[in-house]
């Protein structure tokens, strides 16, 4: 599949070296901490987005719910907002953790909406054609927090962090001038043997280049590629007490790549895109391996079992911007002569967390190569402050556990 061999060529590749970087020194500002949960269930709202809106400053929840905000002023409000809920917000005074968001699940009145005239596939149309209106006209510099794990089983034997600078031309231009640079960085990989994986799949941190689908119209939304599906028009939902058109898609023809099935969020008043989910058609497995895997070890079995991608885009100031991206892939591996085998699940995800002023174009000397991974850029998890003023996605409960178990299995084999 041409169109997506920059896309895929980026890869995670985990290696058993462990080298150190300096820390970075600790700077002056406000730390938010807190949980997203639902009004009604009590239940936490994971990947919810968190923003303090004067400060233009933005997080997402974990899979647990939980947030921290940095800021270099205290905000008087933060924000969350998430897919099917009205948008919370939270005054905040002297105390600054423990921070509750509670959002309350929206219900769409039909007759109080005025859905737009025309087919799905229409509606998808119009939206693509108001793009130039909808997005950025300029180029734009984003700061934004990128992780990506993997775990045996349930078990973590690979985590990375990075600190980046992405720098997006006007959304007229083609994605190949968009460059990702990354600050800082740092990652541990289990130093058992047998948690080695040579297999290189898709991720990496230029994945927010290639998976803006509005962006990079020829993923899903050329007209090439629009023809090999069909659409239907879902019921409404609200994304940040907006409504929004839900389109679902599925294949429709026989091609030789594998395509996807997937739902796209479209803001009813200004046809913006506002988020897509897209899962990959696993029923033939030799299409959805062509379209995963990049290289493996010889006497290694590469059996596909899922591929999940979600990407947010959030208005603000009447333009819609990326705001979030996650890539999510499970797959078994058999190794040729051994009496086991072993489900992996790789995941990678960016939050934007700030928005510079000014654009300045990152050359290709300093940015990150979409052949490169991010194991070249590495760190020790020991600095508590390792992070400073940049905003990052909290870690979940089990993954701080696990990064306790690789410490001390990287201690313990170091000595």
């Amino acid at each position: 599949m041409e169109r997506s061999k920059a896309f895929w060529s980026v890869c995670i590749f985990f290696v058993l070296t462990l080298l150190a970087m300096p820390a970075q020194a600790q700077q002056d500002y406000y730390t938010i901490s807190g949980i997203v949960k639902n009004e009604n269930t009590g239940k936490a709202v994971p990947y919810a987005n968190v923003m303090a809106p004067t400060e233009h400053v933005s997080t997402v929840t974990n899979a647990d719910g939980r947030f921290v905000l940095k800021t270099p002023r205290q905000p008087k409000q933060i924000t969350a907002s998430h897919v099917g809920f009205h948008t919370g917000e939270v005054t905040l005074g002297d105390k600054l953790d423990n921070v509750e968001i509670t959002l309350r699940p929206t219900v769409v009145l039909l007759s109080e909406i005025v859905v737009n005239s025309g087919t799905p596939r229409e509606i998808l149309e119009a939206a693509i054609a108001k793009i130039p209106t909808n997005y950025s006209d300029r180029p734009e510099l984003y700061r934004g927090f990128y992780r990506e794990t993997t775990q045996k089983g349930r078990r973590y034997i690979y985590v990375a962090e990075a600190v980046v600078d992405m720098y997006k031309t006007k959304y007229t231009r083609p994605v190949s001038g968009d460059r990702v640079r990354i600050d800082k960085a740092r990652r541990l990989v289990s130093p058992k043997q047998t948690d080695t994986l040579g297999a290189k799949v898709q991720g990496g941190p230029t994945l927010p280049i290639y998976v803006d689908v509005v962006k990079n119209l020829d993923y899903i939304f050329s007209e090439a590629e629009m023809i090999n599906y069909d659409y239907t028009l879902e019921d409404m939902v609200f994304i940040d007490d907006r409504p929004q058109l839900v389109i679902a898609m599925r294949p429709r023809l026989a091609v030789p790549y594998p395509l996807y099935y997937g739902k796209i969020y479209i803001d009813s008043n200004t046809l913006a895109f506002t988020r897509v989910e897209l899962e990959l058609d696993m029923a033939d497995k030799a299409k959805a391996t062509r379209l995963m895997l990049v290289h493996k070890p010889l006497g290694v079995r590469f059996k596909p079992k899922e591929m999940k991608i979600v990407v947010n885009y959030i208005l603000e100031n009447g333009v819609s911007r990326l705001s979030y991206i996650r890539s999510s892939s499970l797959f078994r591996c058999d190794w040729k002569r051994r009496l086991f085998h072993s489900n992996y699940r790789v995941t990678a995800e960016m939050v934007v967390t700030n928005r510079y002023p000014e654009a300045h174009p990152i050359s290709g000397r300093t940015s990150f190569s979409n052949r490169a991974s991010l194991y070249d850029k590495v760190e020790l998890f020991q600095d508590p402050e390792f992070w400073g003023s940049d905003n990052v996605i909290e870690p979940t409960e089990n993954l701080l556990k696990a990064i306790g178990k690789l410490r001390k299995l990287l201690l313990k084999d170091m000595r």
